[in-house]
């Protein structure tokens, strides 16, 4: 067979789609056609953040018979990505038991202190090699076991959000490896689930399968046609689907996955669990091929994403032109602050935020988007600068893939603070490495580095080259005149 056709499920924090790819053998091309797309939002029920999981598995099945309705078109396989962390339990008849509660929600507060101060610091991150972040699905667990413990009693397992739709499609339970990382409730050394871990959040080993590495096909889905269509585990963490098709180079290059969060790091075939990793909160996730992600979480464009809902702005394009006419710096915040997870208010977070610390206060749409941009091309080269220093050289260059990809000011702004080039693109990224693990599992594509070819070539890479003489370079300079980065190049 010289064509496939595959099919992406793409889901993100905010908005999710069905794509499908059509892969030339013979012209060595890969082609993307978006078929549906929808909104993704936080819905309170009884003061709790949760997700539509209901109307947005109609949504996918809207998606997929759309597809199928295509005359030309029988599919080869289906695969879904999502974002990490999050859960649905089922019961032993196969029902969703409980709300599927969001990262987002307060429900975690202070747990992440507790599990500190009760089983240290240094063992966690010995057992799991994964940030702390608040919302990490083993304070989830607890926070469900302390204050829903009849939840944990009628449940039979937890499927993370990716492995629960392929269940409702399927009918088969899956615990994908590199998305169950994301929990902090795997072990680095064995791959497999940690029972310390578990039995510190409050929830049964019986709930979990053996987590299974992407690209084996973990059921079929029944189209209205009649047809069965495989429905392959892929890389089912989005940013693990995203990094595998970021066309990275070779072992000095950098990549950003840009979108809601901003996930900055580096591939590595071992992990990094030192105490130098441990001190700057680095996390090593799963990837495809038994490769580690050792990147950093950063809040991302989630900040800018709230700031327009609230400032009802719908033309972007024109904002970030006015945006770009403001001076550097001039207003700058830690996006990584609690604070901004999910505030009542993200502009009125962000003035307060600059108000404490006795700066401007930026009062415009514009204003709080320049705060925004400068502020992550800040973070974004600190978090440079920290895993140069844990790898022991420097990066050549960053490669900025997703959605986020496509802000040409925010790829300069990272580029001039960063000080090496920048490569954007693609866009697609998080669908295309889900394609990719399908072509793959397909026997289509030998490995990711065939596959990361293909993409290079199939996709234009726009460069950004950094600017010495930059307000946000010199500002950097001012602060940080002898930057991490630039000793390991010298």
């Amino acid at each position: 067979m010289t064509v496939r056709h595959c099919v992406a499920v793409d889901l993100g924090a905010s908005s999710g789609r069905v794509m499908l790819a059509r892969y030339s053998r013979t012209e060595r091309s890969l082609e993307l056609r978006e078929i549906h797309r929808f909104a993704n939002c936080l819905r309170q029920v009884d003061g709790t953040d949760c997700w539509d999981v209901d109307t947005l598995e109609t949504e996918i099945r809207t998606g997929l018979r759309k597809v199928c309705e295509e005359q030309t078109i029988r599919p080869d396989s289906i695969g879904i990505d999502t974002w990490g962390v999050d859960f649905v339990l089922i019961d032993d008849n196969g029902e969703r038991v409980g709300l599927p509660v969001s990262y987002r929600d307060n429900r975690t507060d202070g747990v992440m202190a507790r599990a500190v101060e009760q089983l240290g610091r240094e063992e966690i991150y010995r057992r799991s090699g994964i940030q702390f972040l608040p919302f990490n699905t083993l304070y989830q667990f607890r926070a469900l076991s302390e204050q829903r413990p009849d939840l944990v009693e009628k449940a039979a397992h937890a499927l993370l959000i990716p492995d629960y739709f392929c269940y409702r499609l399927t009918g088969e339970m899956n615990w994908e490896y590199t998305n169950a990382t994301t929990t902090q409730l795997v072990n680095i050394n064995t791959d497999n689930w940690d029972d310390r871990l578990l039995e510190w959040a409050g929830v049964p080993r019986r709930w979990f399968g053996t987590p299974g590495h992407p690209g084996n096909a973990i059921g079929h889905w029944i189209c209205p046609q009649g047809n069965q269509i495989p429905v392959v585990s892929v890389a089912t963490h989005d940013t693990a689907s995203a990094v595998l098709a970021a066309p990275l180079e070779d072992g000095d290059a950098a990549y950003l996955s840009s979108g809601t969060w901003s996930l900055m790091g580096f591939e590595s075939k071992t992990p990094y669990t030192s105490d130098q990793a441990l001190a700057a909160n680095i996390t090593n996730e799963g990837g495809a091929e038994g490769r580690y992600r050792v990147l950093k979480n950063i809040m991302g464009l989630w900040l800018l994403q709230r700031v327009l809902r609230e400032q009802k702005v719908s033309d972007l394009g024109s904002l970030i032109d006015h945006a770009r006419q403001i001076p550097a710096c001039t207003f700058t915040i830690n996006p990584n602050d609690d604070r901004f997870i999910n505030p009542d208010n993200m502009s009125q977070e962000i003035q307060a935020a600059c108000r404490e610390s006795g700066q401007p206060v930026p009062n415009s749409d514009a204003e709080l988007a320049r705060c925004i941009f400068d502020s992550l091309a800040l973070l974004y080269a600190k978090v440079l600068d920290e895993l140069a220093a844990l790898r022991g050289r420097p990066f050549t260059r960053l490669h900025i893939v997703g959605g986020g990809c496509q802000n040409e000011l925010l790829n300069q702004l990272c580029a001039d603070a960063c000080g090496i080039p920048v490569l954007a693109g693609p866009v697609e990224a998080s669908t295309l490495g889900n394609i990719g693990c399908q072509l793959m599992a397909l026997d289509e594509v030998a490995d990711v580095d065939e596959f990361r070819r293909l993409v290079a070539q199939s996709h234009t890479l726009i460069p950004f080259n950094p600017d010495s003489n930059s307000e946000i370079a010199r500002y950097v300079a001012q602060f940080q005149p002898q930057r991490q980065n630039k000793e390991l190049c010298a």
